[in-house]
């Protein structure tokens, strides 16, 4: 019974979790095959408060800044002065900076990228729940993979059901459910389904039937 309830709650936890991402769906039924990924997945980057912006601009060094978004929705930037930066994405700031740049010198190359993420950092972490040593929320990286995920919550119980494990990703606006065979990844080198991973991405490995 305690084992059962142990169970539950885990899977409350998932459920929680999905819900706090902002999911209007429960996952339907499980797909085999690869989940879609790049751009058409992961939502523009919409810039907060407490996010550090590098604005650059080409040929122009000491116009180039790092600032960090004020309470105020502000970055200030050499010349211009203060530019509005919250509730826009990096392209959209860089236009903005340099269509104002624009009457200093001519045909400003204005490049801002997020290098540290705040205001978003729940929707930009991966997570790992279930039957493994240290369940985690970490921070994405490119390139990271379902087995990274994995071994860094210490790799699997020995309660897992490892052919179970599935990766829950939002598409199109609702929460999908793809088929992980980590045994297959783990003990075969089968890397078939050993996904790349996107930001807001959850593995969830469950419990065995006992």
């Amino acid at each position: 019974m305690d084992l059962m309830r142990y169970g539950l709650c885990r899977f409350m936890a998932l459920v929680a979790v999905l819900f706090m991402a902002g999911c209007a769906t429960q996952p339907g039924e499980v797909v085999e095959g690869p989940p879609p990924g790049g751009s058409e997945v992961v939502d523009k980057y919409l810039v907060g408060v407490d996010d550090t912006l590098s604005v650059s601009v080409w040929r122009n060094p000491e116009l180039s800044v790092s600032a960090v978004v004020r309470p105020d929705g502000m970055i200030t930037v050499p010349v211009i002065g203060d530019v509005v930066a919250v509730g826009k994405t990096p392209e959209e700031v860089a236009s903005d900076i340099s269509e104002r740049l624009s009457a200093y010198i001519r045909n400003p190359q204005v490049a801002v990228s997020v290098t540290q993420l705040v205001s978003n950092a729940f929707l930009t972490r991966v997570r790992v729940t279930g039957a493994v040593v240290s369940p985690i929320s970490s921070p994405h990286r490119p390139g990271m993979t379902v087995l990274d995920a994995v071994l860094e919550a210490g790799g699997m119980t020995d309660f897992a059901a490892p052919d179970q494990a599935r990766l829950y990703r939002k598409v199109d606006g609702q929460i999908k459910a793809y088929a992980v065979h980590l045994k297959q990844i783990l003990q075969k080198g089968d890397l078939t389904t050993n996904y790349e991973l996107l930001p807001g991405d959850i593995i969830s490995i469950p419990e065995r039937s006992f």
